[in-house]
């Protein structure tokens, strides 16, 4: 099955949230897309209107549903908002319905923050808050280093050197899995997974539903950047590689690397939102996947990270001198380089067009 292209074909990176949205937006309308808007209660960093924007295009009652998400890690955002407004300025006259939900954590996305308000990694927010959340001793070990109370240079040095020496030791997987794997202890650290559901976890769970309608079935791909080779878009799956939902990605696109497994980028993460689909959206036929396009290496992005996560816990965000923190967190999250996005864009049309055909077919 062919899709049907528009002419034009504009590709490029938005500089604020507000911009991303509005283009968005204006995308959304111009593509005939029913679209509504859930505000966020919080303004911008700029003082702008803050919302999880939802664009559909298609039938209303398909049988078929292409969900496409960006923002879940807010300064990902930038990314993820470009490849949904490319597609929708591009594209036209799908015969299955496919949503666009933009900006998922819209607080993260403005502040150019991988977290959410409450210092939230939403993609570790989704346990089952009715147990005692996960432990994770490893960061406990490591949460000093990792977000230290100063930020001079000798402080970074010194934590920096620390932290390669316990790399040294246990691994740098070791090291990805005690730092990103998730922890519920240390409210001011890095991957923090919260005390119960967050703002935008609840909007899922009271939404996600109705917005994707009465379908039989369902797929999601949940954009993200910031792991892997540059402009890499790996693949990969929450479900266990002996899964009928793991089977159906390696159908229908081949490479998907379960991170249960080890075989990822990714650690293998607790409260992971796509885990909770199966919850959120009872009586589907599930096939979930996460585009990880890669920027920098592993260790720019953490520094990256430590130094927000310090901005926010023992600095002023809103000080002059925060923007050359902003700028780091996006230059570990976002490449301006007009090649990184034509990749992207490419790996990411490429994906959506397979599901669509598979679907279809």
């Amino acid at each position: 099955m062919m899709l049907a292209v528009r002419s034009s074909d504009q590709r490029r990176l938005d500089l604020t949230y507000d911009a991303a949205r509005h283009r968005f937006l204006d995308a959304a309308v111009a593509a005939g897309a029913r679209v509504e808007s859930h505000p966020h209660p919080a303004r911008g960093r700029e003082g702008e209107a803050l919302a999880i924007d939802v664009a559909t295009v298609g039938p209303d009652d398909a049988d078929d549903v292409v969900l496409i998400v960006s923002g879940t890690h807010g300064v990902e955002g930038y990314a993820g908002s470009a490849l949904q407004s490319w597609w929708l300025e591009t594209h036209a006259d799908p015969s299955i319905r496919i949503v666009f939900v933009h900006g998922l954590n819209p607080v993260g996305f403005s502040w150019v923050r991988r977290v959410n308000e409450d210092n939230v990694d939403l993609n570790r927010n989704f346990v089952d808050w009715e147990q005692p959340p996960p432990p994770n001793r490893g960061y406990g070990d490591l949460a000093d280093l990792l977000v230290p109370t100063s930020w001079d240079d000798e402080t970074q040095q010194a934590t920096t050197h620390a932290l390669l020496e316990r790399a040294a030791e246990i691994g740098m997987d070791g090291l990805q899995q005690a730092v990103s794997g998730g922890q519920y202890a240390h409210p001011d650290g890095l991957f923090y997974g919260g005390t119960g559901p967050v703002w935008s976890h609840r909007w899922l769970t009271d939404h996600l539903d109705r917005v994707i309608g009465p379908c039989a079935r369902l797929v999601v791909v949940d954009l993200h950047t910031g792991l892997g080779p540059w402009g890499h878009g790996e693949l990969i799956s929450t479900d266990r590689a002996d899964s009928d939902a793991y089977r159906r990605g390696t159908d229908w696109w081949g490479d998907v690397r379960s991170m249960l497994d080890g075989a990822s980028v990714s650690a293998e993460l607790s409260g992971d939102w796509l885990q909770a689909i199966p919850q959120l959206a009872p009586g589907r036929e599930v096939t979930a996947i996460a585009i990880e396009y890669g920027t920098v290496d592993m260790v720019t992005v953490l520094q990256s990270l430590r130094a927000d996560a310090w901005l926010h816990a023992h600095g002023d965000p809103t000080e002059a001198t925060a923007a050359a923190i902003r700028d780091q967190v996006r230059h570990a999250f976002v490449d301006d380089d007009p090649a990184w996005l034509a990749t992207i864009i490419d790996r990411f049309d490429d994906v959506v067009g397979q599901a669509i055909r598979a679907l279809t077919d």
